[in-house]
């Protein structure tokens, strides 16, 4: 069965390492995997966005409303990426907002409980994550990719296997990580 997934969030919340982490599991799964990234002023903030085909695919970047998946780290890039997303697909979504530059200095509105709002309107399959909660809990706050990327695969449509995703972790992180890494891929399932 094939996929199309998009990624989505800012710089420095480790948009592109979860998307890694779901190629790697899907090659671990003997899947074709196609990614293209696209990494905006990531240092500053800005946009980071991966497209992914799992299953044979001419060419990984996925067209509008072709989207199995939209994992977002931000409700703000999740409405920007919305136009991918199939009608009946699913969207991940964390309720944190991260501002960007123009609205903290007053040149653009940002109201990330309208855009939630938004969500809940026109997305059929819609998976709101609390990060701060999250966050709190687990007692670290640079896992939220992974507590996504966990929900993502927990939720059946990312087309791997959580198993296989922690083995791909486990390949790429240095071991002091692994045991809260994997906690927080699992965090979803207890809530």
């Amino acid at each position: 069965m094939s996929k199309n997934i998009i990624f989505c969030g800012v710089g420095g919340q480790g948009t592109v390492l979860a998307s890694k982490l779901t190629a790697a599991a899907a090659m671990k799964e003997n899947k074709h995997v196609m990614t293209a990234e696209t990494i905006g002023m990531a240092q500053r903030g800005g946009s980071v966005f991966s497209h992914m085909k799992i299953g044979e695919a001419a060419s990984p970047l996925i067209g509008e409303k072709e989207a199995d998946l939209i994992v977002s780290f931000e409700p703000g890039e999740t409405v920007r990426q919305l136009k991918f997303l199939k009608e009946d697909g699913t969207v991940v979504t964390s309720i944190r907002p991260v501002q960007p530059v123009s609205a903290m200095i007053g040149l653009a509105a940002y109201d990330s409980d309208a855009m939630i709002h938004y969500l809940k309107k026109h997305v059929k399959h819609l998976i709101l994550v609390d990060a701060d909660k999250a966050l709190k809990d687990l007692g670290n706050t640079k896992v939220m990719n992974m507590v996504l990327l966990g929900a993502a695969v927990s939720s059946g449509e990312a087309g791997v296997e959580l198993k296989d995703v922690e083995e791909a972790l486990h390949e790429r992180l240095p071991e002091p990580l692994w045991e809260v890494n994997e906690k927080a891929l699992q965090y979803m399932k207890s809530q």
